[in-house]
């Protein structure tokens, strides 16, 4: 039971030990400047399946596939066209706004109609189209989907991974730049991922001590203003100035989080997690009921009928787990060690931190996702 919660204590201890060697660029806390994506949405055809395709019923594929051949000057009637090869597909991508005309962007392809999966599939030429209608890019090519589902007689079926999106690197080529507005030159914006008032003024410091006489300005938790001298407008320096912001170094304010997923047990604890004086226990109860059949005839020359008759069976177990008194902690390295002497699963590490919290013990936010 152990032995999961181990990992987990030496995965906190490398994270905690790896945070304190280097603080990250501001880059990769921050969007520094004009940056953005459009999103971008195109109706496809998936080919080449080994009859993992839609079915004849899926209407939309059959007439996509007849409308297709009749610009290729094959007339075929609807009722003749079978998509056992063929699926229709949703294809999506990120345009980022500083594209240029020839740049090749991912695109994630998901089926649309009730094809049992997309491996081994092409898709066929797409355009790729914004919200305003315009089509700025094209995919196409050989979908991965990162796995594998294979089936047999009698419903017997063998599956890995999700075999119904894929992806396609670099499979669009973009053929229309985006229009970006006009921004101004006499600051540069920087916005924060995770908006927080002491890593934007932390930010703002680290920017003044890199560059000397340059003003960096908090506005708010989410955003920092830099002033852009009149000597770099003047020389068109920008890139090289943007660039030297970018990679200076800042170490962002974490607050104190524990973000839990019951679905799979996951548990990750922020280094700023800490735990006053408490005693706890945890024990487990766990309840199994065995279901047997078994025939029951009559006495041999009576009236009785043959009948099937359950015999159920019901154990209960209760673990006994010790009471443990822990100290207030410092750190997320002794959080971990701690619950680790409980010798608990990380699923009954969720249910503790939920109880730490409710005893007012747990000092950060609990967020269940």
């Amino acid at each position: 039971m152990a032995k999961p919660l181990k990992i987990l204590v030496v995965v906190l201890l490398i994270v905690s030990s790896q945070i304190a060697l280097a603080s990250p660029r501001i880059k990769d806390i921050s969007t520094v400047g004009v940056k953005g994506t459009i999103n971008l949405l195109g109706y496809g055809l998936v080919i080449g399946l080994d009859g993992t395709g839609d079915s004849k019923g899926t209407e939309f594929t059959v007439q996509s596939v007849v409308n297709m051949l009749t610009r290729m000057g094959i007339t075929v009637p609807a009722n003749k066209v079978r998509t056992k090869n063929v699926a229709a597909v949703i294809v999506s991508a990120a345009l980022p706004i500083t594209a240029k005309r020839g740049t090749k962007i991912d695109v994630t392809v998901s089926s649309l109609g009730d094809a049992n999966s997309l491996e081994g599939g092409t898709l066929l030429l797409t355009p790729l189209a914004a919200t305003d209608g315009k089509v700025y890019a094209y995919a196409q090519g050989p979908i991965s989907v990162g796995g594998f589902k294979a089936s047999g007689g009698g419903g017997d079926m063998v599956a890995q991974n999700h075999t119904l999106v894929g992806r396609i690197p670099g499979g669009a080529i973009v053929k229309a730049e985006p229009g970006q507005e006009e921004t101004e030159l006499d600051h540069i914006d920087i916005a924060l991922f995770n908006p927080d008032y002491t890593t934007a003024a932390r930010i703002a410091h680290a920017i003044e001590a890199s560059f000397g006489e340059i003003k960096a300005k908090p506005v708010d938790a989410g955003l920092v203003r830099v002033e852009v001298p009149d000597d770099i407008r003047a020389n068109g320096d920008l890139v090289s100035f943007v660039a030297r912001i970018e990679t200076t170094h800042v170490e962002p304010d974490v607050p104190a989080i524990v973000v839990i997923n019951e679905k799979t047990g996951t548990i990750v604890a922020g280094e700023n997690v800490t735990i006053g004086a408490v005693a706890i226990a945890h024990g487990n109860l766990s309840i199994e009921i065995k279901s047997r059949p078994y025939i029951s005839q009559p006495a041999p020359f009576s009236k009785g009928e043959t009948t099937v008759v359950t015999d159920e069976n019901v154990q209960v177990d209760v673990s006994k787990n010790r009471l443990v008194a822990l100290k207030e902690t410092a750190s997320v390295a002794d959080v971990a060690r701690a619950l680790n002497a409980l010798g608990v699963s990380p699923r009954d590490i969720i249910a503790i931190f939920q109880a730490l919290k409710e005893a007012g013990a747990l000092r950060a936010e609990i967020k269940i996702i």
